[in-house]
């Protein structure tokens, strides 16, 4: 039996990555697990929740996993992915899909362009219809800053554990993203001394799975995790 651990973002929830788990769970006969991290999901409650406690509820998933399966797959968003580093090198992990992985903390410039496009569209009376302005709406305010502290000593915690990681790996990151900057994926490949196959994605912004390009996301981490090449047919990854 093969097993695939997904884990979402900090202050996101398993819907950062429901398109792919999903795909996923219709078109192969894997354990495709999407745990939800403590003070997360659909309701932010992160007051007082220490990083340890995001990497141990993601750690028992993959316990779990390891014990009932042949092989496990890890796929991490965000900060999701520095966790799903750290336990694909602690649990030698079959392979590693990293996407938006938050090896680097702030992207500023492309903050400051998204910050520009919302100065703009709230002029022309735009801005309610934008997805990623009514995400930000939401979540501002609702994260302490003890919490963000958390974000940087998660990070922290998990980068030693690169350089330990022995499968192979696949790094993909949007161009546009505002929250890491893509260089990103230049640090990650230099310090995983594994095997990595590096994507860049023109169009895409952070969310990568809810972006423009999600499709051809999901097709290119299938292939990676199958070693089988997938094509496209109205939207949907048909398996070959």
């Amino acid at each position: 039996m093969i097993g695939c651990l997904c884990i979402h973002g900090y202050t996101g929830g398993p819907y950062e990555v429901e398109p792919l788990a999903e795909r996923l769970k219709e078109n192969t006969d894997w354990q495709v697990v999407v745990p939800c991290l403590p003070g997360h999901g659909s309701t932010l409650a992160l007051k007082g929740v220490p990083f340890e406690q995001w990497v141990s509820a993601a750690e028992e998933e993959m316990k779990k996993l390891v014990r009932k399966c042949d092989s496990v797959y890890v796929i991490g968003f965000s900060m999701g992915g520095m966790i799903a580093s750290y336990l694909a090198a602690k649990y030698q992990a079959t392979k590693l899909a990293l996407l938006s992985p938050a090896g680097k903390y702030l992207n500023f410039k492309q903050m400051g362009i998204e910050m520009a496009r919302f100065m703009v569209k709230g002029v022309k009376g735009q801005l309610k219809q934008d997805p990623l302005y009514s995400n930000y709406k939401e979540k501002f305010g609702s994260v302490p800053f003890t919490s963000m502290l958390e974000f940087q000593k998660c990070v922290r915690f998990t980068r030693p554990y690169l350089r330990k990681i022995e499968c192979p790996v696949l790094i993909a990151q949007g161009r546009q993203d505002s929250m890491v900057p893509y260089k990103t994926v230049l640090y990650l490949d230099k310090e995983i001394a594994a095997e990595t196959e590096l994507i860049l994605y023109d169009q895409s912004k952070h969310h990568i799975c809810l972006g423009e390009e999600k499709e051809e996301l999901i097709q290119n981490v299938y292939s990676f995790l199958t070693s089988k090449k997938g094509v496209f047919d109205k939207g949907e990854v048909i398996i070959q």
